[in-house]
């Protein structure tokens, strides 16, 4: 969750309380659908069984009535037998003996037409008994009851049968017996209140386990919370424990211990940074502060021409290394890149082939290439990086420097080799580090930072390209891969777009 964002009031900030909450609160649904699907099967197999009762005491009394027996009163079902022509009820038992003794029947008269059947399941409404006071639960007074009836006809009983029943010989007997649907209700309740109690129980047992679960889960967490946050940036060098069970906190303890392994790579890089860029200002601060104090302490004997000259040498190494010190925090900061367009680097070599001061050099710079190479990116910092390039190799070459260009497939390719003494193949690498400078070079160097060839790598990854060192028999090349863009057709090509033709950069007029 977003810190700006406002924090849920119901939702508790502990990780253990939220995840026994979250365990709960699912096992409560959880719960709630099976206890729903457990109460209707109870309630739908109790009713199968009250029914299944009813039809074996609905064959019991028909049988019992075939062979001109009354059956008795005492019953757990509720039944009642009525006849045609008769007032009162054959027989009763259960409830409705206890309902209504000695009244008019409560059951309705069977038809006196019609083939005696089996009747399915029905309704009947039983009447009120305002003189009775029902002590028995299962009192079913004016109330509707489910019933299952059987008729039997005057050709299944003989008249002596009849007469035992009380009954005319031509009276057709119908024989009701109640559903009872209170055991059915009965054991529904029972069951809700079982479940209900076992939900409960087991809802607090769930969120325990979840709450317990997750603390001892979260142990290792709460030690690498600790390790971490005893790391500063005067002692970065604290490492968390890697549990040896491979699970999740395996994985955040390794990439917690990598995320510090970095940081404290880059704090000893900016240190080393900050350290080399003080010695560095450092020295011409010296050289120019000792010739000052010098010409100040002697004006008579100072050649000021010569005292000047030292001083603006001086002045320009600093002027240099701060421009170099700020473009490098630019790019570390990876600030948007300025005027993106299309540059031609074949264009920008030739012109910086014209213009490269070597006048004071005994040495041949040339530029072969054979068509334009369009790439994407800024000329002033293209230029900045093949300047670098160039400043390098004239530090170290011994007669020529060439530049060379060819366009690859997707790439642009550009090459500047120079036929210096070269670089050792253990140093291949380490020469675009920042400050870096060789035996060889800080030796042979006039004023170079040791900045070039780091700043010319950020600016070729910049710009989604590589820098390489190349091997080669004679001296050092370097290689620049650069994405290939196609030429747009005007100068200006899209919003904020700008492509650097050949005729563009020969009117471009250099300031270094």
């Amino acid at each position: 969750m977003n810190a700006t964002e406002p924090r849920r009031r119901w939702w508790p900030r502990s990780v253990r309380a939220g995840a026994a909450l979250a365990a709960a609160s699912t096992a409560a649904v959880i719960l709630v659908g099976i206890g729903w699907w457990v109460h209707h099967d109870v309630y739908r197999q109790s009713t199968q069984i009250a029914e299944e009762q009813a039809q074996v005491q609905l064959g019991s009394l028909c049988e019992q009535l075939r062979q001109g027996v009354i059956p008795v009163s005492t019953s757990a079902v509720p039944y009642e037998v009525v006849a045609t022509g008769r007032r009162t009820a054959v027989a009763s038992g259960g409830a409705l003996s206890l309902a209504y003794p000695g009244t008019h029947h409560v059951m309705p008269t069977p038809p006196t037409t019609g083939v005696a059947a089996l009747i399915p399941l029905t309704t009947v409404r039983i009447p009120v008994n305002r003189h009775y006071n029902p002590r028995d639960k299962f009192d079913m007074a004016g109330g509707t009851q489910r019933v299952m009836t059987a008729d039997i006809g005057p050709d299944e009983l003989s008249s002596d049968k009849a007469a035992a029943l009380g009954v005319a010989a031509d009276a057709k007997l119908r024989v009701y017996v109640v559903v009872l649907p209170y055991t059915a209700e009965a054991n529904t309740k029972i069951t809700d209140r079982v479940l209900l109690r076992a939900g409960l129980v087991s809802l607090v047992l769930i969120a325990a386990v979840a709450y317990f679960a997750v603390r001892i889960a979260l142990r290792p967490v709460e030690t690498i919370r600790v390790l971490t946050a005893s790391v500063t940036a005067s002692d970065p060098r604290e490492r968390v424990t890697v549990p040896a069970t491979g699970h999740e906190i395996t994985a955040l303890a390794t990439t917690i211990n990598s995320t510090l392994q970095r940081l404290d790579d880059a704090a000893a890089q900016q240190r080393r940074f900050v350290a080399d860029a003080a010695h560095e200002l450092r020295s011409p601060l010296t050289t120019l502060l000792a010739s000052l104090e010098v010409a100040l302490a002697y004006p008579e004997r100072t050649h000021w021409p010569a005292a000047v000259t030292t001083a603006a040498r001086q002045t320009r190494r600093l002027h240099a290394l701060a421009e170099d010190l700020l473009l490098l925090a630019r790019l570390d900061a990876r600030t948007p890149m300025a005027r993106p367009g299309t540059v031609d680097l074949t264009a920008l070599a030739l012109r910086l082939t014209e213009q490269y001061p070597l006048t004071e050099l005994p040495l041949t710079l040339t530029c072969d290439s054979t068509a334009p190479a369009i790439a994407h990116g800024n000329l002033d910092e293209y230029e900045r990086l093949l300047r670098n390039l160039v400043d390098n190799a004239a530090r170290h070459a011994a007669h020529r420097i060439q530049i060379t260009i060819r366009n690859q497939d997707a790439w642009v390719v550009l090459t500047v080799h120079d036929d210096g003494p070269g670089v050792p193949t253990e140093d291949a690498e380490r020469i675009f580090e920042r400050f870096v400078r060789l035996d060889d070079a800080r030796s042979r160097d006039h004023g170079g930072t040791g900045l070039g060839l780091a700043i010319a790598r950020d600016l070729a990854h910049r710009h989604r390209g590589t820098l390489t060192l190349t091997p080669r028999p004679l001296g050092a090349c370097f290689e620049l891969r650069l994405p290939r863009a196609t030429p747009s057709p005007s100068p200006h090509h899209g919003r904020g777009m700008t492509c650097f033709t050949s005729a563009a950069l020969r009117s471009r007029r250099t300031t270094r």
